[in-house]
């Protein structure tokens, strides 16, 4: 435990430093960008060494990975914040508003409207992200950019605090053409206040911020390798 906290710790200082160098490179306020620790498939007691280092802000892919995983992470830590930024089903909207500080995924209208009367139902009003599959890939979820704005005005009109959007690139392609195609579907959608963007991966997050990132999403930066799961025997 000691040296996967050692390893977490300087990793985080890592890509901090690498963010804070891509921020000022771009004239960018160092800490207007957010980094989410994606903890999917990762062990509790990295999370753990994570919080010990001082990272308060996490993402996890599926909503029984987590249920079972930060509660009693947040019973010691009540100030971390949790990203959904995997798929959810609307079968799991009940269980992610439970969770979930910012659910980054509304990317189908069934969603947005499971999301609004379940957010009205309880009383939770997260903020919400729309993933946009800014590479039109059909194998990936996400709004295509052409039907983006009126995704966004439908999910506003159904009440859901839409906070930001986000787009994970095609790995054949150049990231920096998508990230400026998300910034911009964000600035005519602003509305009374900017969207914050969340993109950028352990690959390419020093990229992403240079195009505006206000989140990047960086796992493998900071936890190393996920486990290798054992074959069954």
């Amino acid at each position: 435990m000691a040296n996967l906290g050692a390893n977490i710790g300087e990793n985080l200082a890592e890509v901090r430093r690498r963010m804070a160098a891509a921020a000022e490179d771009a004239g960018r306020d160092p800490q207007a960008v957010n980094l989410v620790a994606v903890s999917k498939v990762q062990p509790a007691e990295a999370v753990r060494a994570a919080l010990a280092a001082g990272q308060r802000l996490f993402g996890e892919n599926r909503v029984q990975e987590a249920k079972t995983k930060f509660p009693p992470l947040r019973e010691d830590h009540p100030d971390l914040r949790l990203h959904l930024i995997g798929p959810l089903q609307t079968n799991k909207v009940k269980d992610a508003l439970a969770l979930f500080d910012v659910i980054e995924t509304v990317d189908r209208p069934k969603l947005a409207r499971a999301l609004a009367q379940e957010s009205e139902k309880r009383g939770l009003h997260p903020d919400c992200f729309i993933q946009v599959n800014t590479g039109e890939e059909p194998q990936k979820a996400g709004v295509p950019p052409a039907e983006a704005d009126a995704f966004i005005a439908a999910c506003r009109g159904l009440g859901l605090k839409v906070a930001g959007l986000m787009c994970i690139p095609p790995v054949d392609e150049e990231p920096a053409l998508h990230f400026a195609l998300l910034r911009e579907i964000a600035r005519r959608n602003r509305g009374g206040a900017p969207l914050a963007l969340s993109m950028g991966m352990s690959a390419d997050y020093e990229t992403a911020i240079r195009f505006g990132a206000d989140l990047v999403r960086v796992g493998t930066g900071v936890f190393g390798p996920r486990p290798v799961k054992a074959a069954p025997a």
